[in-house]
């Protein structure tokens, strides 16, 4: 599951990223201060910071100075719109400058985009499976799986949100970039496909009345 660290003083504005990302399958955890912001980072790995920069104790830029060692990906949100202060951002290590305000779409599309440049080399593994999303391979036990192109996406979103349960409009729409409808019948057979090619009948889950989950015991929250 991805995580994402929200270091955001504007509580409306936390409240809005938070909500709209975790019924994106995201895992976010918020602060509302630069001390708090670093206090968190510490205590967990994240994929990914949202970080404002007008920040009470700490300013934003201590916070991306702090961060930026780490190679963890930072998009800074900020009202700081001038070019000097996107420069400076950027300069820093900063991935992104956003200047509030902003549409969610659009900062949802810079996250992604983000983090596809990130994590294209990370390796990704369910038990016996393991996906390399730039070689575009999978293997189980050792043993290479041939896909098709589509079974292939569909199983990355499924292993890049292990263990939530995602609809199937945001499985449809993150595989063939079309608006859902409502057919699920194209959907339910590449389930049923990787089902059959992975021996997953018990880990790709049906959720009633939603879609699917991947349950992956290893990405289980501590």
């Amino acid at each position: 599951m991805v995580k994402i660290l929200i270091v955001e003083d504007d509580a409306a504005i936390s409240n809005l990223i938070e909500g709209t990302f975790m019924r994106e399958g995201f895992h976010c955890i918020c602060a509302m201060d630069g001390e708090e912001g670093l206090a968190r980072f510490d205590e967990s790995g994240f994929d990914l910071v949202l970080l404002d920069l007008m920040l009470p104790k700490y300013s934003g830029y201590e916070l991306l100075e702090y961060i930026q060692p780490t190679s963890t990906p930072v998009i800074i949100l900020s009202a700081m719109g001038r070019v000097q202060d996107r420069i400076k951002g950027l300069k820093m290590g900063a991935d992104d400058y956003l200047v509030k305000p902003f549409q969610i779409g659009e900062l949802l599309a810079r996250i992604e985009s983000v983090l596809r440049r990130t994590q294209r080399n990370t390796r990704l593994t369910c038990r016996d499976v393991m996906v390399d999303p730039e070689a575009r391979m999978v293997w189980k036990a050792g043993e290479k799986v041939d896909l098709t192109v589509k079974e292939f996406d569909l199983l990355v979103v499924l292993l890049r949100h292990s263990n939530v349960a995602l609809t199937r409009g945001f499985l449809y729409e993150q595989v063939w970039a079309e608006e859902y409808t409502g057919e699920t019948r194209t959907l339910d057979n590449h389930i049923q496909r990787l089902r059959k090619k992975l021996s997953w009948m018990n880990t790709i889950q049906t959720v009633p009345r939603m879609g699917y989950r991947l349950w992956n015991p290893g990405m289980e929250e501590t």
